[in-house]
């Protein structure tokens, strides 16, 4: 569904992504681990083309969308949640979701679909009508979430939904990965609790400064000592 070919994004003089390569199939979970600064959140706002390519290609589905504006690959079937959420806090949570169904026109379709986010989030339901802004964090993910999927995306990007989140919300928020995952929904995954990440994962890819040291079926990197020794702790 996606293949990134010798992936190039610079901030100046910065080499923030050198050479990626990566490729996400249909139905699969793929995470990509890595610390502060490894250019994780830049991959995938160059997928979203948040961030332009200096060089490198970017595929969707056997298409080059590499040159192609952030919307236009909305259209298409891509989107996110951004890290650090990204709500529109002046807004209501019921007009977050619709900001995020703005490219569609099947009004029945998107009421359907509000309801749908409202059974998976319950306190979405219950805030629909708070502003954004005002909600904690973990309502925001949630939030975040549900408004990326309102695009009904063939793939979606999940750019560190567990930051700054209490232990329980995490919980929350991973079960619901899981969930979509079951319902056969494309994910690639940028996240720092690499274990938990290898746990929902297919496969896995390790960016150090910007470039991919290794990668393979989530569950052999779990075994991968090294990677265990600089992303996994003692767990």
């Amino acid at each position: 569904m996606l293949k990134i070919e010798a992936l190039q994004v610079n901030y100046g003089a910065i080499h923030a992504l050198r050479g990626v390569s990566l490729e996400v199939r249909s139905g699969e979970v793929v995470t990509m681990i890595g610390g502060n600064g490894a250019g994780k959140s830049t991959l995938m706002k160059a997928i979203s083309g948040l961030e332009p390519a200096a060089a490198g290609r970017i595929e969707f589905e056997g298409r080059d969308v590499t040159a192609l504006g952030p919307h236009k690959r909305v259209g298409l079937g891509i989107s996110q949640s951004p890290e650090g959420r990204q709500v529109f806090a002046d807004q209501t949570v019921r007009d977050n979701l619709l900001l995020g169904a703005w490219l569609r026109k099947d009004q029945e379709g998107i009421a359907q679909d509000i309801e749908a986010q409202f059974e998976v989030f319950p306190r979405l339901r219950e805030r629909q009508d708070q502003l954004a802004g005002t909600m904690s964090g973990g309502e925001q993910q949630m939030l975040a979430m549900s408004r990326a999927l309102m695009a009904r995306p063939r793939l979606l990007l999940l750019d560190e939904p567990s930051l700054g989140l209490a232990p329980l919300v995490v919980r929350e928020i991973f079960a619901v990965i899981r969930e979509l995952k079951a319902r056969g929904v494309t994910i690639l995954l940028v996240e720092q609790m690499a274990n938990q990440a290898l746990k929902v994962a297919d496969r896995a890819y390790v960016l150090k400064t910007g470039e991919i040291t290794s990668s393979g079926a989530a569950r052999e990197m779990m075994d991968d000592p090294a990677v265990r020794e600089a992303y996994l702790g003692k767990h």
